[in-house]
């Protein structure tokens, strides 16, 4: 991202850039006073629409520069640890898949470097923001709200991968050259201290136009997933109703449009053509052309977890024949390269958040809105309404994770993170993953932190069994 202040290449980042680039690096962060060819950090947060200049790398499709997850590793990596997706290939990709990672894997620093690179990013912005004479209040305001949802992202997703991680809310080197690990319930309570004053400092309005730069039921959309995983089912409820009776947004009535720009049931995406490329999950899984191999085939228990007649299965995953042999392979982004009308990367949509609903309102026995929730996206799916026993709380919570299986499948992490979170015993990890594959063991729930960076900073301590 040129218009930052600083030329990210110049860096050197223990934790926030890949080791593989700075090995012989001993400081987290070494910023030149005079960059050559760059404008001066006081000139960067000088006024309005350089500020804004800074903050739309922060949404840019992409990595290294802009969004963390603009490459996909995220969605490849969580379904292949799950009980989603299968690997033709023999590469590092593949011991995801067989529970066979090590600190050395070459896909994890995907997972580690770009996320902190990005809160580098963040961190910076709030810092030219904060108590800045030549900014308006209520554009302070506005960028502070933005940050902090963007910042309690990459930590949610770090730590559900990870556990525990190092929390940096500062672009102080010498405070971060060398930190240790935080204990999750800290990492979680900055998560939402974050989310809490976004919630606070944000409005109904989208600052832009789009949906890429976060608006209020953004935040509470993240909330109410935090305090999902967190157990706090009141909480967790009562956010996820007010985006849903509130925030305007409505299930888009035909599948194939749901991942467009412009969705009416999104609530943050970003866009992500270029003039070549289009969102990472479409590169990843589509054939590179008719009758290629396809490299990341669905799992036969996710196949056979669709319903006849589900929709979803229709028109969200595509197949490929070879001989006598049928590959299934998700079909949600369906481009390669740029279309109109354009897809986005969806990082949150109203589907997710009738579930978290769902999933919240079955714990404090609210047992038929759960039911209620849980068919209205079997109804948007061509299905009819839930058998489970209404009266039984384990039956309708069952029925919350078959659904979210089948609905959210391929996104963000759904699934690899609602098997950890063992939300009742015939969907925990061990029991699933199990029955699917073998090599499961209970160190496999966090992937390894990269080799380098535990090199780089001496306190990191690697996680168990790796």
């Amino acid at each position: 991202m040129k218009n930052m202040f600083f030329d990210i290449n110049k860096i050197t980042i223990g934790l926030l850039l890949m080791a593989t680039s700075f090995a012989s690096c001993k400081k987290l962060i070494v910023i030149p006073e005079n960059p050559p060819a760059e404008i001066t950090r006081q000139q960067e947060f000088s006024d309005s629409a350089s500020t804004i200049s800074a903050i739309a790398g922060v949404y840019s499709y992409n990595t290294g520069n802009g969004f963390a997850y603009s490459d996909g590793t995220l969605t490849y990596s969580t379904g292949l640890s799950s009980d989603e997706l299968t690997y033709t290939q023999t590469d590092d990709k593949q011991q995801f898949y067989n529970y066979a990672l090590t600190p050395l894997n070459m896909e994890i620093p995907n997972l580690w470097s770009y996320p902190y690179q990005s809160i580098y990013q963040v961190n910076d912005i709030l810092s030219g923001v904060t108590n800045n004479s030549g900014l308006s209040a209520s554009f302070t305001k506005q960028i502070t709200g933005e940050m902090e949802v963007v910042r309690a992202l990459y930590y949610f997703n770090l730590v559900n991968l990870f556990g525990e991680v190092p929390l940096v809310t500062t672009t102080n080197y010498t405070a971060t050259e060398h930190i240790p690990k935080t204990p999750i319930a800290t990492v979680y309570h900055q998560i939402m201290v974050d989310l809490a004053d976004a919630r606070t400092k944000l409005t109904a309005n989208y600052p832009s136009s789009g949906r890429a730069r976060p608006n209020l039921y953004t935040a509470l959309t993240l909330l109410a997933k935090v305090n999902l995983y967190q157990g706090n089912w009141t909480n967790a409820y009562h956010e996820a109703d007010s985006v849903i009776t509130q925030g305007g947004y409505s299930l888009e009535p035909t599948l194939n449009n749901v991942f467009l720009d412009g969705s009416q049931e999104a609530i943050w995406q970003i866009p992500a053509a270029t003039s070549y490329s289009a969102v990472a999950d479409g590169q990843n899984f589509l054939p590179d052309y008719s009758g290629a191999p396809i490299l990341f085939p669905l799992s036969t228990s996710l196949v056979s977890a669709f319903e006849t007649g589900d929709q979803r299965f229709q028109n969200w995953v595509a197949s490929s024949v070879t001989g006598a042999n049928t590959a299934y392979y998700p079909y949600k982004y369906k481009d390669r390269q740029p279309s109109t009308p354009a897809e986005d990367q969806m990082i949150f949509r109203l589907a997710e958040v009738y579930l978290i609903r769902a999933e919240a309102a079955a714990h404090i026995n609210n047992l038929p809105q759960a039911i209620a929730d849980i068919n209205t996206i079997r109804t948007r799916a061509g299905l009819p309404n839930s058998t489970a026993d209404v009266t039984s709380q384990t039956a309708v919570l069952n029925a919350v994770m078959h659904e979210r299986q089948t609905e959210l499948f391929c996104e963000w992490g759904n699934r690899w993170f609602d098997l950890k979170r063992n939300v009742t015993a015939a969907t925990s990890a061990a029991t699933v993953l199990g029955a699917e594959k073998t090599g499961f063991t209970a160190n496999a729930e966090l992937y390894p932190i990269p080799q380098a960076q535990i090199q780089l900073d001496n306190l990191l301590i690697q996680n168990q069994g790796y």
